[in-house]
């Protein structure tokens, strides 16, 4: 049943689609009491439509709401804030697992409250994809699959035997079991619906658009079929479950032209890259951006999918694209039912809200690509929206040899065991990997066809790479197998390895150890070629360096071709069998070669039978047995689900706020730092602070896992913050990895904080632009607070992170423009008291005062980012989930 509001507006109207009548909040009614909304940008739209469904009188949505984004048209910049509820709500299992645990605590809360424990259950539909567990632990042969899933199994029961528990013991929840896909492409091929219908309390179907917030931030995605969906924190994500709104400001809207159509031998990859490139350089951090423009036509729905997947990369809420006839089309062939297709176009049309190639909204600012000045790209080596043009690679690389990693020229050294020799800039890893490119099939029909060509001619990939195919649904495996060209990818090493992120999430698995030795005992900077969509320093792999993100065709190509070093354009791949050298364009195929492939190798039936029964999973899945309970029955000891602290002693009255005296800087920190950084995903080092607790509790080194599968432990979780291998603390100048000092002596920033923590010191964290870009992972706010961080001082954050920390009880502070720890010399040793917190506001300054070492002192003002009121009441109450169990048990 959805929620409605009491419509004091009377924009409810009637539609009647294939003889069914839907209920709707009509747009052409909005008008007559609103004004002209026709000018608005779809994205815009969407938001609109819940303001008039949710409209109550001003209890949390009034008449002024809707005006306001009616009103935008006139003046597009940042609005006001608006209380937003999205349809569902979309979980990845490393960012689902802390939510379920969440929730099972804060049922546990509640019975502490005096509660009902039946009111923590998900208001709106809520499912859950179990996709980043698996590695890649064995490849380039028949049974990797098999042997990587009975390995997922083994290593991550207890976190799967509570997801089970989950999906029986809470309503509205579902699990998608592992080996069935990646979340964003099993949201895009499957759950998603375009237009949404559900019962009304008045028992009459009411018709709205598909709508979703998801704890990926990947999430964005879905915006390439035409759904408003954006990642946020699993804090965020809690609360919309439990019938919360999601406090927003009303955004900017940049739009995007595309003109004009690729040329030939340019893959969607070489276009999502160039866009992330030019939107990074306008700014659109907190933006919709939305594309318009003649060019959308030329553009598959799976193309369109790529470029709004990457909105995280280019710094944007979402990469919106309206509803078309290739919406329609892709929601047919992907087998979604015809009524639900029907009603999608016609609500669209209704509401003005179908795209035509010639609407032209108002936005706030706008830039134009065209489309036909793409050229084959990568993006590397650190981050994705460094994009470098295809043959200027090489120069790149070797350029960074010099002068960022100090060496005069690439040096070889011998593997030992084998009859190779390894040495910088040589391609460790080329995966196929990310639902950034493995939901598109143009690009994995084309790594198919590079892969068939170099067969053909006897190529192999260097024996150094590690390779590995990793789609992000089971429709891949059916359409590449119906083309004939599975047999061709098997044939040179990128053999299927699973159904989930692997690489792109860092899930990458062990080189073999003479590799990875031949790297490390010579500070080799090794490279990996990925079609993923983050390359981030330590990400992809503890023995990598240097990252490229990549279409699936060229992954194939660097396979062969095994280095960086060289222009890969005019140098040879390799030699075929008469000892001729094969050049890449020997191997690219054509545009209209990938097109007929496409048109004879996927239908609609490949989709209905692989969705038919998708929660039913596996053999293993099958076989966990659980039983559905008010409350979870925490296992003592278990190193992978545990029972949070956040609710212990929590009475019904939050504490009130107070300033933050004597604080003690935990690390100070430079630009870019991610959320890898603060929180990793990889794997776990046997020295490290997490490492000694799991050998502490007798989990063998083999056995660690990863800190993405062991995030429902509060334990090894918050001895990972801070924890990348490649993170640098300017208070242990000249050191990576995380490490800080505590009174003169360096040691692991985990240790000093549990000192300071037994002297009762508060904690701040000092960084710069751009903190918190990166995965919408709730554990870097929760690892934070848990430390004992009260407050976070920078120049900038990322959008979803800055939400975390206050879902958490964290202040976010920043910088006033133009100032920075520089302007002030903040160091290690320095004191920090923050005033005015007790009466705080949104927006409004605060008081910082610096103590020196040597008794000095100093002070500057910096801006509260706790920018809408009700971010403030989450902060006041310690937390959202504080905030909203409160409530919940009043």
């Amino acid at each position: 049943m959805t929620q409605v509001g009491q419509d004091t507006l009377g924009t409810r109207d009637t539609l009647t689609v294939n003889g069914k009548e839907y209920a709707y909040y009509s747009f052409k009614k909005a008008a007559e009491k609103l004004g002209d909304v026709s000018r608005l940008p779809f994205s815009l739209k969407v938001l609109l439509e819940n303001m008039l469904r949710f409209e109550d009188g001003g209890f949390t949505v009034g008449r002024e709401h809707a005006q306001a984004i009616v009103d935008w048209q006139n003046n597009p910049t940042t609005g006001n804030e608006i209380q937003y509820r999205p349809a569902r709500v979309l979980l990845q299992d490393f960012t689902g697992v802390p939510c379920v645990v969440d929730l099972a605590a804060m049922r546990d809360g509640i019975a502490a409250l005096g509660g009902d424990t039946a009111k923590i259950n998900p208001q709106v539909p809520v499912n859950l994809v179990i996709d980043h567990s698996v590695m890649v632990d064995e490849f380039g042969h028949p049974k990797a699959m098999e042997a990587n899933m009975d390995l997922e199994y083994r290593r991550n029961a207890e976190r799967y035997d509570f997801l089970k528990w989950g999906s029986k013991s809470f309503e509205n929840f579902s699990a998608v079991p592992p080996g069935t896909g990646i979340c964003h492409q099993v949201n895009l091929e499957h759950i998603a619906k375009g237009v949404w219908a559900s019962e009304g309390p008045d028992g009459q179907l009411v018709a709205y658009p598909d709508t979703c917030v998801g704890t990926d931030s990947h999430t964005t995605m879905i915006n390439g079929l035409g759904v408003l969906g954006w990642g946020v924190g699993g804090i965020e994500a809690e609360a919309a479950m439990l019938g919360q709104p999601i406090s927003m400001l009303i955004p900017q809207v940049c739009g995007f032209k595309l003109t004009g159509k690729l040329a030939e031998g340019v893959t969607a990859t070489d276009l999502v890259l160039t866009c992330v490139q030019m939107l990074r350089e306008v700014g659109v951090v907190g933006n919709f951006v939305e594309f318009y423009g003649p060019g959308v036509s030329h553009l598959s729905l799976a193309d369109r999918a790529t470029i709004a997947n990457m909105a995280p990369e280019y710094g944007a809420t979402c990469g919106f694209f309206g509803i078309d006839d290739k919406t329609i089309d892709y929601m047919r062939m992907t087998g979604r039912e015809e009524d639900t297709i029907a009603l999608v176009e016609a609500y669209s049309k209704e509401q003005g809200m179908w795209f035509t190639g010639e609407n032209e909204p108002v936005f706030s600012k706008t830039l134009e690509l065209d489309m036909s000045s793409v050229v084959p790209s990568l993006a590397g080596p650190k981050r994705p929206q460094d994009k470098v043009a295809l043959p200027m690679v090489d120069e790149l690389f070797n350029n960074d040899l010099k002068s960022v990693y100090k060496k005069d020229a690439p040096h070889r050294v011998a593997v030992e065991g084998t009859d190779h020799d390894i040495g910088d800039g040589d391609v460790v890893i080329a995966a196929i990997t990310s639902c950034t490119n493995t939901s598109n099939p143009d690009v994995l029909i084309a790594a198919g066809l590079v892969a068939k060509k170099a067969r053909e001619k006897g190529l192999k990939p260097k024996p150094w790479v590690k390779t590995s195919l990793a789609p992000g649904s089971q429709v891949v495996t059916d359409y590449l197998i119906k083309a004939g060209l599975q047999d061709d990818l098997d044939a040179i090493g990128f053999d299927l390895v699973g159904y989930g992120c692997t690489t792109c999430i860092g899930n990458s698995g062990p080189l073999a150890p003479p590799i990875s030795n031949a790297i490390n005992s010579n500070d080799l900077v090794a490279a990996s070629v990925l079609s993923g969509n983050r390359n981030f320093e330590g990400r992809v792999s503890p023995d990598v360096r240097a990252n490229f993100l990549a279409s699936p065709p060229l992954v194939v190509a660097y396979a062969l071709k095994g280095t960086v070093t060289e222009d890969i354009t005019e140098t040879p791949l390799g030699q075929d069998q008469d000892g001729n050298d094969v050049m890449l364009a020997d191997l690219w195929p054509s545009s209209q070669e990938i097109a007929d492939l496409r048109a004879s190798s996927i239908d609609r039936s490949m989709f209905e039978a692989r969705y038919a029964d998708v929660y039913k999973g596996d053999e293993h899945w099958q076989a966990i047995t659980v039983e559905a309970s008010d409350t979870y029955r925490w296992k003592p000891g278990s190193t992978y689900v545990a029972n949070p602290p956040y609710f212990e002693g929590m009475g019904m009255t939050p504490d009130p706020v107070t300033d933050i005296t004597d604080a003690k800087p935990l690390a100070i920190l430079g630009d870019s730092v991610t959320t890898d950084h603060i929180s990793p995903a990889g794997s776990i080092k046997e020295d490290s602070p997490a490492g000694r607790y799991l050998m502490e509790n007798q989990v063998a080194k083999a056995d660690f896992n990863s800190y993405g599968s062991r995030r429902g432990n509060h334990e090894v979780m918050m001895r990972g913050t801070f924890a990348n291998i490649r993170i640098k603390n300017e208070m242990v100048p000249g050191v990576e990895g995380g490490y800080t000092t505590y009174g003169g002596e360096q040691m692991a920033i985990y240790d000093a904080a549990m000192k300071h923590k037994e002297d009762g010191t508060p904690l701040v964290v000092i960084g710069g632009k751009e903190y918190g870009t990166g995965s919408s992972r709730d554990w870097a706010a929760k690892g934070t607070i848990l430390l004992g961080v009260r407050a976070t001082i920078v120049e900038s954050y990322e959008r979803i992170h800055r939400s975390n920390l206050i879902g958490m009880g964290v202040l976010p502070l920043q910088f006033k423009d133009g100032e920075s720890r520089d302007t002030f010399g903040l160091k290690g040793d320095d004191t920090f008291t923050i005033r005015g917190l007790a009466d705080l506001t949104p927006g409004q300054d605060v008081t910082v005062e610096v103590t020196r070492a040597n008794g000095e002192t100093l002070s500057f003002t910096a801006k509260c980012r706790i920018d809408t009121a009700n971010e403030m009441e989450y902060y006041k109450h310690g937390g959202i989930l504080h905030y909203v169990l409160r409530n919940l048990a009043a």
